[in-house]
């Protein structure tokens, strides 16, 4: 079993190699003076079981051209099994057809990294759990429902939480972790104006007197999670705080949280931390390092994925 960095995210590439008690491969991926990527192995991978972690967040283009070009030098290098470790799989929320001749690019994506050579896909958290069936090859979808279940048992123990769904599509994900918890479930009634624009309507719910938590997978401007801590606290909650499996955090969107109403912002390192993040009061990252090296260990041995989560 082998273990490749690109260069998205390397400290947790690193924790995760750390887990498993193994080196990360020796590999160079850097870029020409016309920014091409370029990527050289270092060691012999024939017939090996190689591991790639690399997100594809900003730059996505970037990344996901390293982790393309990557994919196909370990192929060429005569890999016995090449999986794509996605922590964060970028272009996930273009799943469907939102417009007369729109792309579906997601699937692309998925077509991309199929035919660069990965014979299967670890990642977590998918925008979009169908996204699974774009793929040819299998894919292994984790979630961070664990993870954040023990942290909010860890941080609210003996208060009265409810679990919030900041829209209607997240819901199933909310419940989840509202089951994990025993506690009692809201959501979230918004209407969308255009896009990157939501204005919260109503709280499903009773919140009054009560620890809100917000749970979703991906935060990118931070405009509907303000919105919705700002409408919980409105209507009688003592406060709201934020569970997030992706923090994209785009433009202003970390100094928009440091001034919102948000308690505390607790996101995964799936995506690599800013300085923007690291020194921001009210955001904290929870590490999925474990996480992701257990189902690693678990697929080079060909054990059960799925029973991670039973």
């Amino acid at each position: 079993m082998k273990i490749v960095a690109c260069n998205s995210n390397r400290p947790l590439a690193e924790a995760v190699a750390a887990a498993l008690g193994l080196p990360l491969t020796r590999a160079s991926v850097r870029r020409f003076a016309d920014m091409e990527v370029f990527v050289e192995i270092n060691e012999n991978v024939r017939g090996e079981d190689v591991f790639v972690i690399q997100s594809t967040s900003y730059p996505a283009n970037d990344n996901l051209m390293e982790l393309l070009i990557m994919l196909d030098a370990l192929r060429r290098g005569s890999a016995r099994r090449v999986t794509a470790v996605i922590p964060y799989f970028g272009y996930a929320r273009q799943d469907r057809k939102s417009s007369p001749r729109s792309p579906i690019s997601a699937k692309l994506v998925a077509n991309l990294i199929t035919e660069a050579g990965a014979n299967r896909v670890l990642t977590m958290d998918l925008h979009a759990g169908q996204i699974q069936g774009f793929f040819d090859i299998p894919v292994d979808n984790l979630f961070a429902a664990p993870l954040f279940t023990r942290d909010v048992q860890e941080r609210f123990a003996g208060r009265g939480v409810v679990i919030v769904s900041p829209d209607v599509g997240g819901v199933v994900r909310a419940r989840l972790i509202a089951s994990r918890l025993n506690c009692d479930l809201a959501i979230i009634d918004k209407r969308r104006e255009r896009a990157g624009v939501s204005e919260v309507m109503n709280v499903i719910g009773d919140v009054e007197g009560r620890d809100c938590i917000l749970i979703d997978d991906i935060v990118d401007s931070g405009g509907t999670l303000c919105n919705a801590a700002a409408a919980l606290l409105e209507r009688g909650a003592s406060s709201a705080s934020v569970y997030v499996t992706h923090g994209v955090l785009s433009g202003g969107a970390v100094a928009r949280i440091a001034s919102s109403p948000i308690q505390m912002m607790t996101m995964t390192d799936s995506i690599a931390a800013t300085e923007a993040v690291r020194v921001a009061s009210n955001v904290r990252q929870v590490t999925i390092a474990p996480l992701l090296a257990e189902a690693m260990r678990r697929i080079s041995d060909e054990s059960s994925v799925s029973s991670l989560f039973d």
